[in-house]
């Protein structure tokens, strides 16, 4: 599809514009920050192509569905702008995560955008099938990602989100957690829990200043702290728990599932005989991959308040439930397992939005042994 569209002054202002150099991540920066929804991702696309294939498998593999939740959500949510005149381009330079998509062989506002950006080698390399996914951090403002995304025609746009999105889809929730972890943290910390907490277990994460320890625990190799954050409309749990004397071999899905509960119905109790567990009945999910340079097993699903039935084991849920993260892994520098979980309880509030809270308090996690070492970084301090 080709249409004959005039090239918008304010395109070219912003073909100008790109050349300059641009002081994006380092001290002096001054520009403001990029603003929107955390969790939200502009898409500027021709509308044509937004309800066809490519915004199809932009929604599939950029956004997809997160089922391990009590209702499942998009990883983000989608806005789709199309780039008509120059406010519409004034109001993406101020967001945070932006996708500016189009096929070259049409002749879209989009198209004109992207091609006043390639040099002619680049054009032609795409035109031929080659593809181009571009990165451009704080492109306009600090704390943005934008992605440039272009392709030969329709088909190969589509081919290109069904191969790279998962990628695309990473880099943008990395750029998220960064953010907030900057926004959480910005304000007063539990400096001395935290100290507290290195002094005690040779172990600390960030705290909020309205976290509070429910319990605080060693028995012999094995160390839990339980932290809380009570508000009136949500409840936050983290769990640390760690042992001295668990092989890395024996850490698979089924131990971390089994030592959760374990762990939960001795701490996490709703009242005299309630207490929290895993809801296996629903969609539970484990990943291996890179935790804080650590091999790590990555877990998400859903826990629910249950009570013993009376005579039997049976258990018989009580109401009460949400969405939990869990990461577990072995330290080879401590000789430890580790297991850092946070839940949520937020029955009217957005969860993704809360459980990202939980990944960034755990990405904050340091040892006694990391503290002392210059190499080993840390989100600690962002």
């Amino acid at each position: 599809m080709c249409r004959s569209v005039a090239v918008p002054s304010w395109l070219w202002v912003g073909m100008l514009l790109v050349g300059l150099p641009l002081l994006a991540g380092c001290e002096g920066d001054y520009r403001p920050r990029a603003v929107g929804p955390e969790g939200e991702i502009t898409v500027v696309m021709d509308s044509s192509y937004w309800t066809s294939a490519p915004g199809e498998a932009l929604r599939a593999n950029v956004a997809p569905w997160v089922e391990t939740l009590p209702v499942s959500e998009r990883s983000f949510q989608l806005r789709h702008l199309e780039l008509t005149d120059e406010r519409t381009y004034e109001r993406i330079q101020d967001l945070k995560n932006v996708i500016i998509a189009a096929p070259l062989s049409d002749s879209t506002n989009e198209t004109s955008f992207l091609r006043r950006r390639l040099s002619g080698e680049a054009e032609q390399a795409i035109l031929k099938g080659q593809t181009a996914v571009v990165p451009k951090p704080n492109l306009w403002r600090r704390s943005q990602r934008i992605y440039y995304i272009a392709a030969s025609n329709p088909e190969a746009l589509a081919e290109t989100f069904q191969a790279r999105g998962t990628e695309i889809q990473d880099t943008f929730t990395e750029a998220t957690l960064q953010r907030m972890n900057q926004n959480m943290y910005e304000d007063a910390r539990r400096s001395a829990l935290e100290d507290t907490l290195l002094q005690r277990h040779d172990f600390a994460v960030n705290v909020q200043s309205d976290f509070q320890i429910a319990v605080d625990t060693t028995t012999g190799s094995e160390g839990f702290v339980w932290l809380r954050r009570l508000l009136a409309q949500t409840r936050r749990e983290f769990l640390v728990y760690y042992a001295e004397d668990v092989s890395p071999d024996q850490i698979t899905p089924e131990w971390i599932y089994n030592t959760r509960d374990s762990l939960t119905r001795r701490h996490l109790r709703g009242n005299v005989q309630g207490f929290a567990k895993i809801d296996y009945r629903r969609p539970l999910k484990t990943e291996q991959r890179s935790f804080l340079d650590r091999y790590a097993y990555d877990s998400r699903g859903l826990w629910y308040m249950v009570a013993p039935l009376d005579g039997n084991n049976d258990l018989q849920a009580i109401g009460g439930g949400g969405p939990f993260v869990n990461y577990t892994f072995y330290d080879q520098a401590t000789d430890r397992v580790y297991m850092l979980d946070g839940s949520i309880f937020a029955p009217d509030n957005d969860k993704l939005d809360l459980l990202r809270q939980m990944e960034v308090m755990a990405r904050t996690f340091r040892t006694a042994e990391d503290e002392r070492s210059p190499d080993v970084s840390s989100t600690a301090d962002r």
